[in-house]
């Protein structure tokens, strides 16, 4: 049981309401905050992120990804190193030592659909879009505003690094 200092009065306070995903497609958007978690079974981390979209009919929804750059499966960590190189192409960044240095910089991803899996409804998943050789390389801007509507849920595949130096939440 929790007791509470004083009663809670729902009448006035608006409800959590069903996370709605994003609908495929083509996104700007900026990583906002990120930070390293371990995974529920204790056994790796990964790097859990929060992307704000920047134009269009979503701006301001959140979606998140989660790469698994600690694991104990080779295959996992792999397609996570992958996935971050995409990350810092899509930034411009090359070399990166703290998750921070790439907030805050506009990229495009792709945004799918995945079907419900393993008794979980439908997700989002991201895919980041490298730049054509010869783009100008993006350039961090001011945050997006709050946004106004419920975040979605997104994941990506697994992956791991030896170590793992973004330990920083931002």
């Amino acid at each position: 049981m929790a007791r509470f200092e004083s009663a809670f009065d729902a009448s006035g306070v608006e409800p959590t309401t069903a996370y709605e995903l994003l609908p495929a497609g083509k996104y700007q958007a900026q990583i906002v905050e990120s930070e390293m978690r371990v995974t529920r079974n204790g056994m790796g981390q990964f790097l859990w992120l929060m992307l704000d979209i920047l134009d269009g009919p979503h701006k301001g929804r959140k979606i998140f990804d989660q790469l698994n750059l600690v694991n104990p499966n080779p295959t996992t960590v792999e397609i996570a190193q992958r996935t971050l190189s995409a990350i810092c192409h899509a930034t411009g960044k090359m070399q990166v030592s703290d998750s921070e240095e790439l907030h805050l910089i506009p990229m495009t991803i792709q945004v799918t659909v995945k079907p419900p899996k393993n008794g979980y409804g439908e997700s989002n998943a991201i895919r980041y879009m490298v730049p054509e050789p010869g783009a100008a390389a993006p350039q961090a801007t001011a945050p997006a505003p709050a946004p106004t509507s419920a975040p979605t849920v997104a994941s990506s595949a697994p992956a791991k690094m030896a170590s793992a130096p973004w330990n920083k939440k931002g």
